[in-house]
C-alpha cells in the first residue's frame, strides 16, 4: 500500500485513514467533538481497513471503533493530545524547514550528548532545549541524543514505557515542537539521534493487541510479551515499525535511531527485522542525499549486528559498548557486584580500547557461561562509549551520577578515557560539569495496581547488586522534581573547571590528528595492571599522540615504550590550571624507545609528538 498507516492528511479538509486490525470484522472512524459522526471504513486485504474522508482538517479527533463496540485510539496515532487513553488527532505533517542544506554528519564526526527532555531544563519541553544548544555546541558537542518520545503515560517517563510510536509526547509540545528543536540543531551543525523502542510497549495505553497479533507467546522479554517480528501475520508488524522509522527520518530530519535494547528482540527468521530496519532507513538516506545511521544497544556482544550484510552480518552502522562502560567503571569505584563481577583489571579496558569488545567468547561468571564474539578488526566509529548514561546512572537504587560515586580527579579521567578514546563519545546531561542531581527512574501512571507492580518491580531488578535501602518511589512528582540539572553549576568551582576540561579534551580530540584519526590498526594499548596504568598510543602517518592514565590513588612509576622522538606535555589533569595537586611529567620528553615516568595519583596525561 503506497499510503502511510495512520490518518494522512491531504489538504483542503481531505484525510486518509489507514489501520491494520485483523482482529476486526468492522472498524469505524468515529470523528469526536463538534462534527460528531462514525464513518465505516473499507476493509482491505491482509486485515487492513481505510478510508478517505472529507471535511477532516488538521486538530479534529478521533478513536477506531472496533465491531461497534470498542473505542481505542490509533495505533499509529501522530498525536495524542489527551493521553494515552484519549482520542488521536489529525495532523498536517507539513512543516517550514530551515535546514535544506543539512547532509548530516559520519558517526567519526559523532560526540553524543544524551538528554532526557523533561529533566534536561526547567520546563521540560523541546522549547526549553533550544536555548541550551548554542552553550553544547561551544563545549564541542556534534550531537544530542534525546531519550524516548513517542507517547507514554502522563507527563513523567524516562520513555521506554511508549505505548504510540508515531506519535510525539503531549507534555513535551507535540511534533512541531519537536520539528522545532530539530531544526534548530541542524542550523547549529548538531545532529540528532532519536531513542525508539521496538522492543516492546508501555503497558498502560498499549491497545495493539485488540487490533492484531502485534505480540506473541512464543518469547518472553523483560517487560512480558514480545513482537511478533517472525510469526503468522508478522509482515505486516515488521511493516509498523519499520514505517516508523522511517517516519521519524523522513518526517522529523532525525539524523539517527538508537534501537534500544535488541536483545530483548527475538527473530530467527532468515531476514531478521533488524537487517530489513537497516536496510530500508539506509535506503531511505540515499533517496534523501543524508547521512541517515542506525545504532543498536545490545547487551550481547555480537558484531554481526554492525558487520556488513556482505560478511553475514545485519549492516547496522553502530552499537553501544557496555564492555568499555564496565572496565571503567570498577577502575575508579570498588563495585564489583551485579555485571561488575566479570571486570576490574587495566587489561580489561585495553582490550576495549584495542577491540572493542573485553568479552568476545571468554566465560563470565556473571552470566554463567560464555559471552559474546569477535569485534576485532572493526572500525571504532562502530562502537559508542560512555562513563554515564541514563541506564548506568538511572537503574542504580538512588540514581546516583559518577560525581556522586568518585573524586573529582577520577572525573576527570573518567572524560579523558571516554573523550580521548578511538570510538564515539556519548556524555549524559550534565556529566560535563559534575551534575550532582540524581536521575531516577520516574513513573506517571494512572492504575493503581500498575504503580505498585512498578514499585515493587524496580526493587526486585536491584537484589542482583546487593544494594540496600528502599528505592525512592517511581510514581512521586518529588522523585521527578529532583532529578531536573542545575545548569547554573557550571559557573563556578569545580564544576567550571570540570566543563572547561572536558571542552578541552573534546578541542584537542578534534584538533590533534593523532586521536580525530579513526583506525584500529594505527593504535595500541599496553596495561600495567600492578601500577594501575594505562598507555595508549594512537598515531597518523608520524603524528603520534600518548595517553597514559593511572586509576591508583597514589603516585604511581612505569617504564612506557615511547617511540623515539620528541614529545610535548599537552594536557595533564593533575595540573593547578585544572584543580590537580601538581604534575608529576616532564614538559617535554626526549624518547629513545623507552620513558620512565611518575604519574600522579588519579590522573591522566597526553603527551603529542613535535
Amino acid at each position: 500500500m503506497s499510503l502511510s498507516l495512520g490518518a494522512t492528511y491531504l489538504g483542503e479538509g481531505r484525510c486518509h485513514f489507514l489501520v491494520w486490525a485483523p482482529r476486526a470484522g468492522k472498524v469505524e472512524v468515529h470523528v469526536v467533538g463538534p462534527s460528531d459522526r462514525t464513518v465505516v471504513m473499507e476493509r482491505q486485504e491482509h486485515g487492513y481497513h481505510q478510508l478517505l474522508a472529507e471535511g477532516v482538517p488538521p486538530g479534529t479527533r478521533y478513536f477506531y471503533q472496533l465491531d461497534g463496540k470498542t473505542e481505542r485510539p490509533d495505533p499509529a496515532s501522530h498525536y495524542q493530545p489527551e493521553g494515552v487513553h484519549g482520542p488521536s488527532e489529525v495532523v498536517d505533517l507539513t512543516f517550514k524547514w530551515s535546514d535544506s542544506g543539512w547532509e548530516g554528519l559520519g558517526l567519526a564526526d559523532y560526540i553524543i550528548y544524551e538528554l532526557h527532555v523533561g529533566a534536561y531544563a526547567d520546563r521540560g519541553t523541546f522549547e526549553a532545549v533550544i536555548p541550551h544548544l548554542d552553550g553544547l555546541c561551544e563545549l564541542g558537542i556534534t550531537a544530542i541524543e534525546l531519550m524516548p518520545v513517542a507517547q507514554f503515560p502522563g507527563a513523567r517517563n524516562w520513555g521506554y514505557d511508549g505505548a504510540f510510536p508515531f506519535a510525539v509526547q503531549n507534555s513535551y509540545g507535540g511534533p512541531n515542537g519537536l520539528k522545532e528543536l530539530v531544526g534548530a540543531c541542524h542550523t547549529r551543525g548538531l545532529a540528532v539521534v532519536l531513542d525508539v523502542v521496538y522492543n516492546h510497549l508501555g503497558p498502560e495505553g498499549n491497545y495493539l493487541a485488540e487490533f492484531g497479533p502485534y505480540f506473541t507467546d512464543r518469547y518472553r522479554t523483560p517487560w512480558g510479551q514480545a513482537i511478533n517480528f517472525d510469526g503468522a501475520e508478522s509482515d505486516e508488524v515488521r511493516r509498523f515499525f519499520i514505517e516508523n522509522a522511517l517516519y521519524w527520518t523522513k518526517e522529523f530530519h532525525i539524523d539517527a535511531l538508537r534501537l534500544d535494547a535488541i536483545h530483548a528482540i527475538v527473530d530467527p527468521s532468515a531476514r531478521p527485522i533488524l537487517e530489513e530496519l537497516g536496510v530500508a532507513v539506509h535506503q531511505q538516506a540515499r533517496q534523501l542525499k543524508r547521512k541517515i545511521h542506525v545504532i543498536a544497544e545490545s547487551d550481547r556482544n555480537d558484531s554481526r549486528i554492525i558487520r556488513a550484510r556482505e560478511a553475514g552480518g545485519y549492516g547496522l552502522d553502530a552499537q553501544w559498548s557496555d564492555d568499555f562502560h564496565h572496565a571503567l567503571h570498577t577502575l575508579l569505584t570498588p563495585e564489583r557486584n551485579g555485571y561488575y563481577k566479570d571486570f576490574g583489571a587495566v587489561e580489561q579496558l585495553a582490550v576495549a580500547c584495542r577491540e572493542g569488545f573485553v568479552y568476545s567468547g571468554q566465560y563470565s561468571v556473571y552470566r554463567k557461561r560464555r559471552h559474546g564474539n569477535s569485534s576485532l578488526g572493526l572500525p571504532p566509529e562502530q562502537f559508542v562509549v560512555f562513563a554515564q548514561n541514563h541506564d548506568q546512572v538511572g537503574n542504580r537504587l538512588l540514581g546516583e551520577r559518577l560525581s556522586q560515586l568518585v573524586s573529582f580527579d577520577a572525573l576527570k579521567v573518567a572524560a579523558g578515557a571516554v573523550l580521548l578514546s578511538p570510538y564515539i563519545p556519548l556524555l549524559f546531561m550534565g556529566e560535563d560539569y559534575g551534575e550532582t542531581a540524581p536521575f531516577m527512574y520516574f513513573v506517571s501512571h494512572s492504575d493503581p495496581e500498575l504503580i505498585e507492580a512498578v514499585r515493587n518491580g524496580r526493587q526486585e531488578e536491584f537484589a542482583a547488586f546487593d544494594w540496600a535501602g528502599k528505592i525512592p518511589d517511581p510514581q512521586s512528582a518529588a522523585t521527578f522534581e529532583i532529578c531536573k540539572l542545575n545548569h547554573d553549576l557550571k559557573a563556578g568551582g569545580d564544576h567550571q573547571t570540570l566543563y572547561n576540561f572536558v571542552r578541552e579534551l573534546i578541542r584537542l580530540r578534534k584538533g590533534v590528528p593523532a586521536l580525530s584519526w579513526n583506525c584500529h590498526a594505527e593504535k595500541e594499548t599496553i596495561a600495567f595492571e600492578k601500577e594501575k596504568l594505562l598507555w595508549l598510543r594512537r598515531w597518523q602517518s608520524g603524528a603520534q599522540a600518548v595517553i597514559i592514565f593511572n586509576f591508583g590513588n597514589k603516585p604511581a612509576t612505569a617504564e612506557f615504550p615511547f617511540p623515539k622522538g620528541r614529545f610535548s606535555r599537552t594536557l595533564d589533569s593533575a595540573d593547578q590550571k585544572w584543580n590537580g595537586r601538581g604534575s608529576l611529567c616532564p614538559d617535554l620528553l626526549e624518547a629513545d624507545g623507552n620513558a620512565s615516568l611518575t604519574m600522579a595519583a588519579c590522573s591522566l596525561v597526553l603527551f603529542k609528538s613535535n
